[in-house]
């Protein structure tokens, strides 16, 4: 076999249609070995003799895609001082483009003794157990694919599960279900589209590992939040095959929904890795060189794992950083995604011990060319202290609002939610993002998410009932902020379904009319359950994947006509905060929101001070949005009317005076199609209109 000497960059393997360059950091080895592994068992190991600032590397000509190879690294095994080289466990590349495989759990797959003591070397061989990396073919026609690159304030997010969403669709095709290719049929294309679906946000993708203990009690880590390859799509995904196909399946779902202008945004976990905590298996990062890729405690033998997994890569690292930037960079140049939501963010800003939005992985994110045009989406906490950071990053990035969430949760259920409160969460969280410069795009409003009750389950139940996930119902948040209607779980109470499914049409109606960048969660448009399960991380079957209905819902209708409703009205997607006075050289003297009592007065500070949340009008004047058209026009949009009845009993709202003498009624939640028959009559200003308790009403004035 020929070995050249190759070069240090590009890491991973890189292959030019004529062979491939392998390289690799470590600075803990003394010796690396490139192992080629063969379809009978056997493997041919290559010395990289070739170092360059720590990086080993040689090209190998004749290396063709689908070779499958791994790494053995050789050098200090130190526990005591973090270092845990061993030659006898083959490790996958951190820059691996593919994986082949999957884990077979075994005692080899550990650097230590299991059962005897975890600061004595094992010496079994750990390749018949693990997973490998595959060289990749990176050529694929693009054809005239363009990202949508959709504005936030025109974006819908769609968060999905890449299995749980296609698993179970009765359209599509046996051998695709579960799968990328599933993603790109028309079926589930048909299907976004007309939920005016912009962005489809998918749960973690990159390669990840089911745990040990859960493949112990029949289960597999269902999510995903357990990275072990940072550029490789996961192989079980895959309809085709797993030595690189895997890759071009992933390609051509991203192509299929570029053409349909859906935008592609993928759930990435840069905070920790599948290696877990000291007594995890040596897989890739650990056998490397484990003190240069994680944060290590004060005692080189453990972790600092602010994630709660485990561990934590550590972040002042230049190799992490440029490890990160770069599988940023690869999947956005290479596989064409549109952006990222980042699982537990706030440990990629601890660079020493606390929380900095001005480390050093904001700076190269900011000034990266390719990484800061996409969308960059925090889930702005981690469990460490001081990890909760809601409204505290960078004004490059938007945010998943859980205060959002908790006080429309709360508004709904009937809790006590100060006015206050809630008029920042709808019109886009100026207390939280307008002093740093950033809009009310910033702020991405949910209700529900893969964490926690669907939304049917929100109105279902009162406890969780996580039984089936093996941990004694311990698992998963334990005030949901939920509110059952009346009888937990299912029921066939005419009067708790009625309830449940207009307050399943509150939540909706409340979460795509509020300013900000609305996100559903997948299957929340035709009532998903998981039977009160709020943590199904393990539950790989029908618990959490989806379950198509076999005809229209009233709820999906409700839905579309809710997205159809913010799609053809900027009113409710507006690029800057409310100014709540008369807007000059709009040429409405009205302010451009204003608050009234349900008796029609306009709310005084009084009001505001002494009242909670339980019945209120907005009102949206769509001849005052402040903000230009894309081509410097002025933006006039109808006025609407929001009525909220919160409270336990009907009440009678008046329409206010001086803001428009007629007004038609376009939604209204107590209707069990939430969106009434044209033919209803208009209503007056000073009219006295009773809404049924837990409803919503919406008025349109056309401009």
């Amino acid at each position: 076999m020929q070995v050249w000497p190759g070069q240090a960059y590009p890491l991973g393997a890189t292959y030019d249609g004529a062979g491939t360059n392998f390289a690799v950091f470590s600075e803990a080895a003394e010796r690396v070995e490139l192992c080629l592994l063969h379809d009978d068992g056997s493997e041919t190991a290559v010395e990289l003799r070739e170092s360059d600032a720590f990086v080993r590397h040689a090209y190998l000509p004749g290396i063709m895609p689908g070779q499958r190879y791994g790494f053995r690294v050789h050098g200090a095994w130190d526990p005591f001082r973090g270092q845990y080289c061993n030659s006898a466990k083959l490790l996958l590349d951190p820059y691996a483009k593919a994986v082949d495989g999957a884990l077979r759990w075994d005692c080899a797959l550990y650097g230590y003794q299991v059962g005897f003591s975890r600061y004595r070397r094992d010496d079994l061989d750990s390749a018949p157990y693990v997973m490998t990396s595959v060289v990749v073919n990176p050529h694929f026609d693009w054809g005239d694919d363009r990202p949508p690159r959709t504005p936030y304030e025109e974006t819908v997010i769609y968060e999905a599960h890449v299995k749980g969403l296609t698993m179970l669709h009765p359209d599509l095709p046996d051998d695709l279900r579960g799968s990328y290719a599933a993603l790109g049929h028309p079926a589930i294309i048909e299907h976004l589209t007309e939920l005016g679906v912009t962005a489809l946000e998918l749960m973690p993708v990159h390669q990840f590992v089911n745990d040990h203990r859960l493949v112990d009690m029949g289960l597999n880590n269902y999510w995903g939040y357990n990275t072990i390859g940072f550029f490789a799509p996961h192989n079980a995904y895959a309809s085709w095959g797993d030595r690189g196909e895997q890759v071009l399946e992933f390609k051509q779902a991203v192509k299929a929904l570029h053409e349909a202008g859906i935008e592609v945004i993928l759930d990435v976990v840069y905070n920790h890795t599948a290696e877990g905590n000291h007594l995890g298996p040596t897989l890739c990062f650990r056998g490397i060189d484990n003190a240069s890729y994680y944060r290590l405690a004060d005692d080189c033998r453990y972790y600092v794992a602010t994630t709660g997994e485990g561990n934590a890569l550590l972040m002042r690292s230049p190799h992490v950083l440029q490890m990160i930037l770069d599988s940023l960079r690869y999947w956005v140049s290479e596989m064409r995604v549109d952006g990222f939501r980042f699982d537990q963010a706030a440990t990629l800003a601890r660079q020493f011990h606390e929380v900095d939005r001005l480390s050093s992985f904001f700076d190269l994110v900011q000034q990266d060319p390719v990484v800061s045009q996409v969308k960059l989406i925090a889930e702005p906490w981690d469990v460490g202290e001081g990890g909760y950071q809601v409204g505290n990053f960078p004004p490059l990035w938007a945010e998943w609002n859980d205060m959002y969430r908790d006080t429309v949760r709360d508004l709904w259920r009937g809790a006590d939610v100060p006015l206050t409160e809630l008029r920042d969460r709808l019109t886009g969280s100026a207390d939280l993002y307008a002093a740093d410069g950033r809009r009310p795009l910033a702020s991405v409003n949910y209700v529900t998410s893969h964490a926690g009750f669907t939304l049917r389950d929100l109105v279902s139940y009162d406890e969780k009932h996580n039984e089936a996930n093996g941990e004694d119902n311990k698992g998963g948040w334990h005030d949901e902020r939920s509110w059952n209607c009346g009888a937990e779980g299912e029921t066939d109470d005419p009067g708790v379904l009625a309830l449940r499914a207009r307050q399943q049409r509150n939540f909706l109606a409340t979460l795509i009319l509020s300013q900000g960048v609305p996100l559903l969660s997948h299957g929340d448009e035709f009532g998903r359950t998981q039977h009160g399960n709020n943590n199904a991380y393990c539950q790989d079957n029908d618990v959490a994947w989806v379950r198509w209905p076999g005809g229209e819902s009233s709820i999906l209708a409700f839905t579309r006509a809710m997205a159809m409703l913010r799609r053809d009205h900027p009113v409710f997607r507006r690029r800057r905060f409310f100014h709540g006075r008369p807007v000059h050289g709009t040429h409405d003297e009205l302010s451009d929101i204003a608050w009234f009592t349900p008796e029609g007065d306009e709310m005084t500070e009084r009001d505001w001070d002494a009242s909670q949340a339980r019945a209120l009008t907005v009102f949206l004047n769509g001849n005052a949005i402040s903000e230009p058209g894309a081509r410097g026009e002025w933006i006039c949009d109808d006025s609407f009317l929001l009525m909220f009845n919160a409270s336990p009993q009907p009440l009678e709202f008046v329409v206010p005076v001086n803001h428009g003498r007629q007004w038609q009624i376009v939604v209204d939640t107590a209707h069990e199609a939430g969106v009434p028959p044209q033919a209803w009559p208009k209503v007056q200003a000073g009219d006295r209109i009773t809404l049924v308790d837990h409803t919503l009403q919406v008025f349109r004035r056309p401009a």
